[in-house]
């Protein structure tokens, strides 16, 4: 595989790999960091990419796999899963306004199970389907629909809880 064609292949999904790095370690440079490593791998098997069923799936298999290598290793104890800014509107009120909720809820995934936090940042921020996250996953696609509803459930019951949001 030449050049050229590596990169028609992975370039489409770098910004992906980026938010998804983004949203697990702390730093935009920690983040390049993983979607770096991720393309040095991707590029020394590239040979074997055309035998990927999904290759964007791998890459994001591969980024998760990094990124949470990266947190349980020693070299990164001064690194925590933790949220990006997600900012909307053109409305200063608004935008503080969706920044606060989206920090909520970003503050309360951080408490979740591992799992349970990336399947939720896979469908509801990254905007991936069931049958890609069960094959970056390993898993099956009702698994990951039952996680994905104890997240969202237990994001909900937080929002509640802690900070009486969406009750009267």
């Amino acid at each position: 595989m030449k050049q050229n064609e590596f990169l028609a292949i992975v370039l489409p999904f770098k910004d992906k790999l980026y938010r998804l790095a983004k949203r697990l370690l702390v730093s935009s440079e920690e983040a390049e960091d993983a979607v770096q490593e991720v393309f040095l791998k991707l590029w020394k098997s590239r040979q074997k990419i055309a035998d990927y069923k999904n290759p964007e799936a791998f890459a994001v298999t591969m980024t998760k796999n990094y990124c949470l290598d990266r947190l349980k290793s020693k070299q990164a104890s001064n690194l925590k899963i933790v949220h990006s800014n997600f900012q909307n509107g053109d409305n200063v009120q608004r935008t503080v306004e969706a920044n606060d909720g989206v920090q909520l809820v970003f503050k309360i995934m951080e408490t979740l199970p591992e799992k349970q936090r990336i399947v939720l940042q896979l469908r509801d921020v990254e905007q991936f389907e069931f049958k890609e996250i069960a094959e970056m996953l390993d898993s099956n696609e009702t698994a990951i629909r039952v996680t994905l509803s104890r997240a969202r459930k237990a994001v909900r019951e937080q929002l509640i809880k802690q900070y009486n949001y969406g009750v009267s």
